[in-house]
């Protein structure tokens, strides 16, 4: 009786199974779109950070920045 009972409890049908993967992929596919729009923020603060002043005085600074080669940099 007990054994009857648990099988079927376990049998699941097309349908539901069909529902809990469209459910679990609508989860998925709602963190890849989270995932997509803070990607383009990023890229466009990155962008805008980029064309401020004080990156360019950075790259103009050149003097301050030691070279790479440790000999033979007369």
């Amino acid at each position: 009786m007990f054994n009857n009972l648990l099988s079927k409890a376990i049998i699941v049908t097309t349908t539901q199974l069909t529902m809990i993967l469209i459910a679990v992929a609508s989860v998925f596919l709602v963190f890849i779109l989270i995932a997509i729009i803070k990607m383009y923020k990023l890229k466009a603060e990155n962008k805008k950070l980029m064309e401020t002043n004080a990156f360019k005085d950075f790259e103009e600074s050149d003097s301050d920045i030691p070279s790479g080669h440790l000999y033979g940099d007369n």
